[in-house]
């Protein structure tokens, strides 16, 4: 039987790109036939405006002083060596704003409805490119341009894009869908569900992923 599973995860968040690396790893040792892996909107700050916010004020005021003591520094500097041993490429120091992510994650649920040319989802490709368009690219990635390139880049017709985010199309959808996840009591990210039963959260590493997926398969076969 195939695994439905669910990544819950923000495109602001560095903890989902480990995240999704990792998983992505782990469905390729597993079995890509055995696992539909699909994205799945949170946003971590619904309150960030449109605009967006100054990146450094935004961190100062939610971990405190800049010394190198600060949390956020500690945590930047694990992330920054986790990053390097799956290949992504952290740059914190350059990231001009803290986005709104709404309108990221209305793409990103356009992109998994189509598929590419192996018949895979194109969410997890759209969430990778808006994740690599934000912390290596420095992009503003609520910005119209920058929203049109990455779906171009991901495989849809900007066009159609421009339009459906002018529409508002999806966006009940969408706010129902996140209210789902946090009514289920999630309230950090990355967090994995599978088959809409079994949950583990966490950037976990790849081995421990393949164990989850085999006390999934187990279960479902009892």
């Amino acid at each position: 039987m195939t695994i439905n599973l669910d990544m819950v995860s923000d495109v602001v968040c560095p903890w989902c790109w480990l995240g999704l690396r990792r998983v992505e790893a782990a469905i390729e040792e597993f079995g890509q036939d055995k696992i539909q892996l699909q994205m799945r909107p949170f946003q971590l700050d619904a309150d960030v405006p449109s605009e967006g916010v100054d990146y450094k004020t935004y961190m100062r005021n939610k971990f405190g002083d800049t010394s190198k003591d600060n949390k956020w520094t500690q945590m930047r500097q694990h992330l920054e060596a986790a990053g390097e041993v799956e290949h992504i490429p952290f740059r914190f120091d350059g990231i001009p704003k803290r986005a709104n992510t709404f309108n990221a994650h209305r793409i990103i649920r356009w992109a998994q409805g189509q598929k590419d040319s192996s018949g895979r989802s194109l969410g997890p490709k759209a969430a990778e490119a808006f994740f690599h368009a934000y912390f290596k690219r420095h992009k503003d990635i609520n910005d119209l341009q920058t929203l049109l390139s990455l779906s171009e880049q991901i495989g849809l017709i900007p066009d159609v894009v421009e339009k459906l985010l002018g529409d508002d199309a999806d966006v009940k959808s969408v706010k129902e869908e996140e209210a789902f996840f946090r009514s289920l009591g999630i309230s950090g990210v990355p967090t994995y569900i599978a088959n809409g039963k079994y949950a583990v959260q966490g950037a976990q590493e790849v081995a421990s992923l393949i164990a989850f997926f085999e006390q999934v398969e187990e279960k479902s076969n009892d």
